[in-house]
């Protein structure tokens, strides 16, 4: 049995609806995962396991259907996975306090929303390829290294990044989201499969209903959604984020 205070048909269908959301910009989710069951009570163990898992299943559908439509480009996505992956790994390994990795996380989302809702409030940095390049790297590492901590993808700011830093447009952004996060999800769960497994039996409706959601978000948002709309569901997605975030500091201090 799980150690969930909902219903878990109930949290599936929220799981569904979220992956939807997520998928269709080239996310996983895992912010948004790691928040609701936090929130619903699953252990400190379970929630980077669930959440990577089904970021990993998610992923694997956007990342086919996005490359299916030629979005992806490997010379894009390429320097951010040299740093992320290995740091992903070590990420699995280690464990930091709680509240001062939410409240980092609050923080870089807040800073992610505000550059897709007032994009004329912002000037895209002027760097030549080499510094892009070093960019990348570092950017990476860092992302990877939060992937495998706390079971999210990294990709919620890799994609707003590469639309702020002119490296791809928003279906260029979220193909390499989606990569991005299959493979750093990839190395995070290897690292907690080998320090921290669990039984995810109970958890099946979850990546069921994470799943679908999935596989119809990636339809629609490598084929159907314009940019502009992408953007848009990005913006809402990233603002469900904060305020799962910022209810799960809110409990945790209380």
């Amino acid at each position: 049995m799980t150690d969930l205070t909902i219903s878990i048909s109930l949290l599936a269908v929220i799981f569904a609806m979220v992956a939807f959301f997520y998928a269709s910009v080239g996310l996983g989710g895992g912010s948004s995962y790691t928040a609701l069951l936090a929130i619903f009570g699953a252990g400190i163990a379970t929630i980077p396991m669930v959440s990577l898992t089904l970021n990993v299943l998610v992923t694997t559908v956007g990342s086919i259907v996005f490359l299916t439509q030629r979005h992806a480009r490997l010379r894009l996505i390429g320097p951010f996975l040299i740093s992320s992956v290995p740091m992903a790994y070590v990420g699995g390994m280690l464990h930091l306090p709680k509240m001062l990795f939410y409240l980092v996380l609050l923080v870089s989302l807040a800073f992610a929303a505000m550059r897709i809702y007032f994009p004329q409030k912002t000037k895209p940095l002027e760097l030549d390829d080499r510094g892009k390049f070093l960019l990348a790297l570092g950017c990476g590492a860092v992302l990877g290294l939060i992937a495998g901590i706390a079971g999210i993808g990294g990709g919620v700011y890799l994609v707003p990044l590469i639309i702020v830093l002119g490296l791809g447009n928003a279906k260029e952004a979220a193909a390499c989201g989606a990569f991005f996060i299959w493979v750093n999800s990839m190395a995070g769960l290897a690292a907690r499969l080998q320090y921290n497994s669990i039984d995810l039996v109970p958890y099946m409706p979850l990546i069921i209903g994470a799943v679908a959601g999935g596989m119809a978000g990636s339809m629609m948002g490598a084929k159907r959604f314009n940019p502009r709309t992408m953007q848009r569901i990005l913006g809402t997605v990233l603002v469900v984020a904060i305020f799962f975030l910022f209810r799960k500091i809110t409990i945790t201090m209380m």
